[in-house]
């Protein structure tokens, strides 16, 4: 291979540094500095020389936007930090209505925002390691993703490496990929052509290209990005949401331009109505507007719900309603023993689908529409997603028409039916409810959960009908001459629903406790505990404090699962379920804290130390339980200096960081004999 002199190597730094320069500028900036033709030109300069000296491509290098071979398959990932979504507001009053929420948990807490447009688009994750783009993927699940890198590349608007000096070692961005509406016209008309089904909107076309299997495909077709969220290591986060876009900004990344700071609700709202009117003049498409507290140290201490930030919510511009009329109403009962009920419509086309159902969500909602059988309603889908009533319209009421009352028994057990003064949901509170028994059960069996296939609706209902089935852990004493004896269940079905059953046991930990169907533990909260606690053991000593610190995990969900522990019908069911052969634990614990020394301590190295690598030093302190992390805070428990410091050991100085030398570092971790 040949080997490129000093000066071919100088050519091809600088063609590199002149092009991202001019990347940046065009893609970010919006204010070019340099002409196509130029640009152009001189990308071909810089494949030319990669061509005859292949040692000179590197990964940041422009040439690398677009990979040469397709790949087979993605591969599953899973998120460093999961992709939380966002609970929406539909009006104004509802966006009042999450202030009082948080502002009861935070109450001398100043109402400052930052809002940004909502973009129709796909979530990306980014993880860049010391500056450089090692990974994109899609949000997925809120846990794992499926890893797109090389299309993510082809994203001109997305650094390949971050701008500016001292980064940190790790950075994570989320943010939106989108098509302009010019763009999607274009492949919609391209796909006419060529007898292709159209894309049905920008969101659905962005999410379609990011996972062509073609890197190639996924850069003619020219998708933008929107950064909006940076998550930093321990110990770096920035004091504000304004803050970190600033931030995102000059790290190289794009930043929706019509964000902005407001001091009040009232700001917000002016906000929000002037870019209801004015998003039809944008090039992209938006669904609403994304307000944030804009305090972090605030975000972080209000926390998560199950689903939701506390900290954030989108306000949704008004989707399609259409009326139609109630033919009844049904009463749900969830495993929860929470009593949904539900309106039966007159079938009504609504946003694509046809509807005949939707969701009436509890009690309360009920009295506040005054709903009688035969009203004609007015529907829409909330979130784009779940059919919902909106409003009655009662000047159409049939005459002599029933008020609908809620009921006060259980429809399931016929218990009496409670709501709690501080929950807006009526339960069923009957252990023995077999509505309650059918949706554990269901849930236990579901995707997300042990994923048990052939345990569908119809058949959990005979196993809980017949008492076969009592409790989730009954599942796996089930014989192939019980199930053979169910309907529509010959001796081939239930031999494989019994491997299925058996299958299940070799399923995660994770997978398990979010099969438990603790209130207010979903699938990805489930994940982040299970890293937490890897043992149910563990999980069954934990303390509110301690499932509190876990990043997501708020005050009523870490109540939750502490009550749930306690109570002895479910320390039985752990028990059963042990029996079984499930999976009660995940990862090897960590060993004891008396076998590493520095357990829980925080530390920054800076300097040259006298023997060891900064990696070396780094490794050593990891395996010694210690974390290390790249600049001093109040949080830093010790500064590792070596010869020429300089600024973290003067800051470390005005925190009173204590400073250890690498000899007392390697005496601490040293074994003691």
């Amino acid at each position: 291979m040949n080997q490129p002199t000093p000066d071919i190597q100088q050519r091809a730094a600088q063609l590199r540094s002149q092009l991202q320069a001019a990347s940046y500028a065009y893609y970010v900036l919006d204010d070019p500095i340099m002409e196509d033709a130029v640009y152009d030109r001189l990308y071909r300069d810089l494949q030319d020389l990669e061509e005859r000296y292949p040692q000179l491509v590197t990964p940041d290098s422009p040439t690398q936007r677009v990979g040469d071979t397709p790949a087979t398959r993605f591969t599953s990932i899973r998120h460093n930090i999961p992709l939380y979504s966002l609970e929406n507001a539909f009006n104004l009053l509802e966006l009042a209505a999450w202030q009082e929420r948080w502002q009861r948990l935070a109450p001398e807490a100043n109402p400052i925002y930052t809002c940004e447009l909502k973009i129709d688009g796909s979530a990306l994750a980014l993880t860049y390691e010391n500056g450089l783009l090692v990974r994109g993927a899609t949000r997925g699940d809120g846990t794992t993703g499926e890893d797109i890198t090389q299309n993510v590349k082809t994203l001109r608007s997305i650094p390949l490496r971050l701008r500016g000096e001292n980064l940190p070692s790790v950075v994570e961005v989320r943010g939106e990929a989108f098509l302009s509406l010019e763009m999607f016209d274009r492949i919609n008309r391209e796909r006419e052509q060529n007898g292709e089904a159209s894309f049905a909107n920008p969101r659905n076309a962005a999410a379609g290209t990011l996972r062509q299997l073609d890197p190639r495909i996924v850069a003619c077709r020219q998708l933008d990005f929107f950064a909006y969220t940076l998550h930093l290591p321990d110990g770096e986060e920035c004091p504000t949401q304004w803050d970190a876009l600033e931030y995102l900004k000059n790290l190289g990344f794009v930043v929706n331009p019509h964000r902005q700071r407001c001091a009040s609700l009232e700001e917000v709202k002016a906000y929000c109505d002037r870019w209801e009117i004015e998003r039809k003049n944008l090039p992209y498409m938006t669904d609403g507007v994304v307000i944030k507290l804009d305090s972090v140290p605030l975000q972080n201490q209000l926390g998560f719900t199950q689903k939701f930030p506390r900290w954030a919510v989108a306000l949704k511009y008004p989707a399609e309603e259409a009326p139609t009329q109630l033919v009844g109403v049904t009463v749900q009962v969830g495993r929860t023993g929470a009593l949904t009920p539900v309106a039966e419509l007159q079938p009504v086309h609504l946003a694509g689908t046809t509807v005949s159902r939707a969701t009436l969500h509890n009690r309360d909602r009920l009295v506040e529409l005054d709903l009688h059988l035969g009203d004609t309603v007015v529907i829409r889908k909330a979130g784009e997603i779940i059919p919902e009533v909106l409003r009655v319209l009662p000047e159409l009421r049939p005459p002599g028409a029933t008020a609908y009352e809620f009921p006060t028994q259980c429809p399931e057990c016929g218990q009496p039916v409670v709501k709690p003064e501080n929950e807006a949901v009526t339960r069923c509170v009957n252990s023995s409810c077999r509505a309650i028994l059918r949706g554990s059960i269901a849930h236990w069996a579901s995707r997300a959960a042990l994923d048990i296939d052939g345990l569908g609706e119809k058949l959990v209902q005979q196993l809980v009908e017949r008492d076969l089935v009592r409790s989730v852990a009954d599942l796996y004493d089930l014989t192939v001459e019980q199930l053979a004896s169910l309907e529509r269940m010959g001796a081939k079905s239930a031999e494989k629903l019994v491997s299925a059953i058996a299958a299940s046991t070799q399923k995660p930990w994770s997978r398990v406790l979010y099969g438990l169907g603790i209130r207010l533990v979903g699938s990805v909260n489930a994940a982040t505990i299970a890293d937490r606690f890897t043992r149910v053991e563990d999980l069954a000593k934990a303390t509110a404090a301690e499932l509190t610190a876990i990043y997501g995990i708020g005050v009523e969900i870490a109540r939750e699962i502490v009550a749930w522990f306690q109570n002895p019908a479910n320390q039985t069911l752990i028990k059963r379920l042990r029996s079984a052969g499930l999976q009660l634990q995940g990862a090897a614990p960590p060993p004891a804290a008396t076998t590493l020394p520095l357990q829980g301590k925080t530390f920054v190295i800076t300097g040259t130390l006298p023997t060891l690598k900064r990696d070396e030093a780094k490794a050593l302190i990891q395996q010694a339980g210690g974390k290390v992390t790249d600049s001093v805070s109040s949080k830093t428990d010790y500064l590792v200096a070596g010869e020429a410091a300089g600024s973290k050991l003067e800051k470390a100085k005005k925190l009173g960081v204590p400073q250890l030398s690498e000899a007392e570092l390697l005496e601490w971790v040293s074994p003691k004999t």
